[in-house]
């Protein structure tokens, strides 16, 4: 998966997102642009944030073959953590500004439970570790050190996750950047996925390296459950992307599941948990991007961003495509 830019290279230039007040009170309403909320159901499925097609044919090979919904969505994570070349999450992620590789986690399956990890280091596979902390612990999150050690411990194998070319970004992220985190200019990614097996049962799952050159000991909102990712199995499921501490502030993922609950569907609910991040006072959205992708119990789907070049992978009724999401700020 390739490090995608939140904004158009413009906006990095310092060009203005232009958005007129008519827009904002106009986003009240969800947009008839919708994707997918008006399809039949079909099951299985499986959606994913990005353009992260090995990762949905993993999850829907699982699928296909059984498996449940929270096996699904474990395998395909891993696809992208081990990558890589995608520099998003697992090995090869871009490290903070001191050089140091630092992964977030989370599961949550059928049932409301749920696991997560938090600054892990030196272990690929952090969504598998935070489903060891939901099967095999009494807690919900592990973070540092000590999730490193139980890792160790459940045979996760200890390696360096500082690829050169990674090396490489950071050196010269160092000779030419501030020491101080600029909103969207320190690319970052995450993966997050949700699947609906045969039985009609969700779980769902995200992972991420984090904010490229962060600060040392920063966590976004990808291993906190409601905010990187809730899942209601009597409801739906929904998983965010973007700058995680926007998404933090609106406890984004159990917002849209409980849009859906009240009876909007998955894009709907998408719109309308964007458009609460965008009108919180002196809100800065023009210089980030946050986007969440949803499924209901029916299968239906959505998908909505800030900004433009936000995408979903789908995979139903054999087909494996990605979707670019629709989004807020049309002026850019």
């Amino acid at each position: 998966m390739k490090r995608r830019n939140f904004l158009k290279n413009a906006s990095l230039s310092g060009i203005g997102l232009a958005l007129g007040k008519s827009l904002t009170s106009c986003a009240e309403t969800p947009s008839s642009e919708v994707v997918g909320t008006l399809e039949a159901a079909s099951l299985p499925l499986v959606i994913a944030t990005w353009d992260v097609k090995n990762s949905t044919a993993k999850a829907w090979e699982i699928l296909q073959n059984g498996g449940t919904a929270l096996d699904a969505v474990e395998q395909g994570c891993r696809v992208e953590e081990a990558n890589e070349k995608g520099q998003s999450v697992g090995k090869g992620g871009l490290p903070d500004r001191d050089g140091n590789v630092t992964l977030d986690a989370c599961v949550m399956n059928q049932n409301g439970d749920c696991g997560s990890v938090v600054f892990l280091h030196n272990i690929t596979h952090a969504v598998s570790v935070a489903r060891k902390v939901m099967e095999d612990t009494p807690h919900v999150m592990l973070a540092g050190s000590g999730a490193e050690k139980f890792a160790l411990q459940k045979g996760f194998k200890k390696e360096n996750l500082l690829t050169e070319d990674s090396k490489k970004s950071w050196e010269a992220w160092k000779i030419k950047s501030e020491y101080s985190p600029i909103i969207n200019i320190e690319n970052h990614d995450t993966i997050g996925m949700l699947a609906i097996d045969k039985d009609g049962n969700l779980s769902g799952a995200c992972t991420t390296s984090g904010l490229a050159y962060k600060l040392n000991g920063r966590v976004g909102d990808s291993p906190i459950i409601g905010a990187g990712l809730f899942v209601d199995n009597e409801i739906g499921a929904a998983v965010a992307t973007g700058l995680g501490e926007e998404v933090v502030k609106t406890v984004g993922s159990f917002l849209v599941v409980e849009l859906m609950r009240q009876g909007k569907t998955p894009q709907e609910a998408c719109e309308i948990a964007i458009q609460r991040i965008v009108d919180k006072p002196n809100s800065n959205y023009k210089n980030f991007q946050v986007g969440y992708i949803a499924i209901n119990k029916q299968g239906q789907t959505g998908s909505f961003s800030i900004h433009q070049w936000f995408s979903m992978t789908k995979f139903q009724k054999g087909v494996n495509e990605t979707i670019q999401s629709n989004y807020f700020n049309k002026n850019a």
